[in-house]
């Protein structure tokens, strides 16, 4: 167009040269730190296998650390097996050649759990745990207002009965004087039949409403003694000489006879135990019951009182098997008891064997296992023993007397050794895990 001036179009090509005032990018940076990185991922795994490398063969005191319980380079993929373990028990004494050992838990004799003969709500309890009652006592009282005033009811009733019967004794004295002055006059024909028929009758009367009144008396008598009773159940007594060992409910709670819970009301209101005749509830062996007898001595040994040994006597086989347990149920009588032993504290009863007194009595110390920590090999007795940082070995020992589930070990193991009981299938050196 005339007169216009235009712009010369602007070279397409111009927008795709490249810029060669930029500088250029080494093309070897990106393989330097490429090889940066694999050396600095192989130190990594280097320096974690070293660590893992020296709790395995124990260099470092790793045992207890978290990756140790789990980790283990050469058995990883193989899990731990679990397993129990015990030490050597030292006896001494008679209890060294107990023909059977069992194990229980203290009984007491005679224990109950202490209610209410009626339901009622607590308004006083009078003893706490380990308080000495003695048979009779009061422990607690039931609330009872409404039954004193019942009782207090009846005992009027019966005085206004007697009262009667009193006012009924004046009446027949009154009508015997006159049926007797009457008796005098018909006599000397001065009254009529009649009039003496009158007499009579009125005394006769008299005497029968007495005996009325009587059986009467006697009913406010029956009902005063039911009051009395229902009275006196609200009192909780102690049924025997004994101690009490728990306190089950406290002042304010509802008691019912039987009651199984907060739902339904408590059922007792303490626990009391003779601890004057403790004894030892144990389970034998179906196949060592023929070692046990009747009055056959024993040695008790408590847990919680581990430096004395009590003595006591078999009072009675149970003449019943368990049958999924093969065992026979035996009461051990405990003739030396003293204040530290209370009900449910495990024991181990000696079963001795019946020697004479002047015998003498070995008393060095003898070392005993569990007859299944013993495993043979080629006739010759082992045990497994687990190390400081639970890896197992094989041990030779060498074995005593055999005695029911017991072994007496001479030599092979110390006291601090901890020894493997029903081990698995185990091999030399193999990491395991301890049972709680």
């Amino acid at each position: 167009m005339s007169g216009s001036s235009t712009t010369p179009p602007r070279d397409a090509l111009a927008s795709l040269r490249i810029d060669r005032t930029q500088p250029e990018r080494s093309p070897g940076l990106l393989a330097r730190s490429f090889k940066s990185i694999v050396i600095l991922l192989l130190l990594i795994a280097f320096s974690v296998g070293a660590y893992l490398g020296a709790i395995r063969f124990g260099w470092i005191s790793g045992s207890k650390n978290a990756l140790s319980s789990w980790i283990d380079v050469p058995d990883m993929i193989k899990p731990r097996p679990e397993v129990r373990v015990t030490k050597l028990i030292v006896e001494s004494g008679r209890s060294a050649d107990a023909t059977v050992v069992a194990s229980g838990y203290l009984e007491s004799r005679r224990q109950a759990k202490i209610g209410a003969r009626a339901p009622g709500r607590i308004e006083v309890v009078y003893v706490e745990e380990g308080a000495k009652v003695k048979k009779d006592d009061v422990l607690a009282v039931l609330e009872h207002a409404d039954l004193d005033a019942s009782l207090a009811a009846t005992e009027a009733s019966l005085l206004r009965a007697r009262a009667a019967a009193g006012e009924q004794e004046i009446t027949i004295a009154r009508s015997k004087r006159e049926f007797d002055r009457m008796k005098t006059l018909l006599a000397s024909k001065s009254i009529s039949d009649t009039e003496y028929d009158q007499a009579r009758f009125q005394y006769d009367g008299a005497i029968a409403r007495l005996k009325s009144m009587d059986a009467e008396i006697q009913l406010a008598e029956a009902k005063l003694r039911e009051a009395q009773q229902l009275r006196e159940n609200m009192s909780i007594r102690a049924p025997f000489d004994g101690t009490v060992i728990s306190k089950d409910a406290e002042v304010g709670e509802s008691i019912l006879p039987g009651g199984m819970g907060e739902a339904s009301g408590r059922g007792s209101v303490v626990t009391i135990a003779d601890l004057d005749h403790l004894e030892v509830d144990c389970d034998v062996k179906e196949d060592y019951i023929s070692r046990v007898e009747t009055d056959q001595s024993v040695e008790v040994s408590v847990d919680a009182v581990p430096a004395r040994r009590y003595h006591g006597v078999v009072r009675k086989v149970i003449p019943m098997g368990d049958r999924a347990r093969a065992t026979i149920k035996v009461k051990v009588a405990i003739t030396d008891a003293d204040e530290r032993l209370f009900p449910n504290m495990s024991s181990t009863v000696y079963f001795l064997p019946n020697a004479k007194a002047s015998e003498p009595v070995d008393e060095s110390p003898r070392m005993f296992l569990p007859s299944d920590c013993m495993i043979e090999l080629d006739g010759v007795d082992h045990v497994w023993l687990v190390d400081r940082q639970s890896h197992v070995q094989l041990q030779k020992v060498t074995v005593g007397k055999r005695k029911e589930n017991r072994v007496e070990i001479l030599d092979g193991v110390k006291k601090e050794d901890r020894i493997i009981v029903k081990p698995p299938q185990l091999e030399a050196g193999q990491p395991v895990k301890l049972m709680d």
